[in-house]
């Protein structure tokens, strides 16, 4: 897939935010060496990089599914970089099986105010609980050490929490595609609504070619993007790396599609129907 010529946009500075997970630094790598852009580059926590968009503070950026929604009267969804899960999602985890006796009164870690997440376990929970926000990677050990009750993580911790002795306790991305036949918008990629309509259309096709790259590199650890993976990652070993790229880097990476737009609709609708 060639890259089409440059145009002038192209000389516009760029303040573009990802998160440091594999699937985002996996997706992103070629694209940020390969010069095409006068990147501004932030990497930075999901939760940090919604209160980024929230606060119009970058101009492309990585943003959990509820961000986008609540921002997107001055950002859009770029039909390429989305993470959209096929019958997987956040996991909801404990330290003993099932529930505690009282959801309302149980303490729900949740990584972050904005994150899709939170909106699943809203409305999978009837926002009962006494949620505490807290970063992703600080929810298992809070969990394990007895300071909260239930944990909903993402990223890799959905491949470690059985070495910290969690047990799970629901799929919240079985319970969505249960509820609605859709696969889960997790995240997407979202671009000012005022950058210049062929700035956004280049930056899209040229991180489309920039998935194609690494997919065809994807297996290859000694290949400089696993370098750049590892620099960013919570967990450093190649398998628990691949199993994550290979769950949240499919088709609807590559282009959303009919079924990806959809998936967006139907949670961005779902996010208008609810106060968390």
């Amino acid at each position: 897939m060639p890259l089409p010529p440059l145009c002038k946009e192209r000389t516009v500075r760029i303040k573009l935010g990802i998160s440091p997970c594999p699937n985002d630094t996996f997706i992103f790598y070629h694209l940020l060496n390969a010069g095409h852009f006068d990147i501004d580059l932030t990497i930075a926590d999901i939760e940090e990089l919604n209160g980024m968009a929230l606060r119009h503070g970058l101009d492309i950026t990585k943003a959990s599914s509820y961000a986008a929604y609540e921002v997107q009267d001055f950002y859009r969804l770029l039909d390429a970089g989305a993470a959209v899960g096929k019958n997987c999602g956040p996991l909801i985890v404990s330290r003993e099986e099932g529930y505690p006796a009282s959801l309302s009164e149980a303490r729900i870690g949740i990584p972050g105010r904005h994150t899709a997440a939170h909106l699943l376990y809203g409305l999978y929970a009837n926002n009962r609980g006494k949620k505490e926000f807290m970063p992703f990677n600080r929810i298992m050990p809070a969990l394990s050490e007895g300071r909260i009750d239930l944990g909903v993580i993402i990223h890799e911790g959905r491949f470690t929490y059985k070495s910290c002795g969690l047990k799970e306790v629901a799929d919240l991305g079985v319970w969505w595609e249960g509820q609605t036949g859709l696969p889960l918008p997790l995240g997407g990629i979202i671009a000012r609504r005022s950058l210049p309509p062929n700035t956004i259309s280049d930056f899209t096709a040229a991180l489309r070619l920039s998935i194609l790259k690494a997919s065809a590199e994807k297996g290859n650890s000694e290949a400089p993007l696993y370098n750049f993976i590892r620099q960013h990652a919570q967990e450093m070993e190649t398998e628990v790396l691949n199993r994550h790229i290979d769950l949240y880097v499919n088709e609807y990476s590559l282009s959303l599609g009919r079924d990806g737009n959809r998936a967006f609709e139907k949670l961005f609708s779902l996010g208008e129907g609810i106060s968390l």
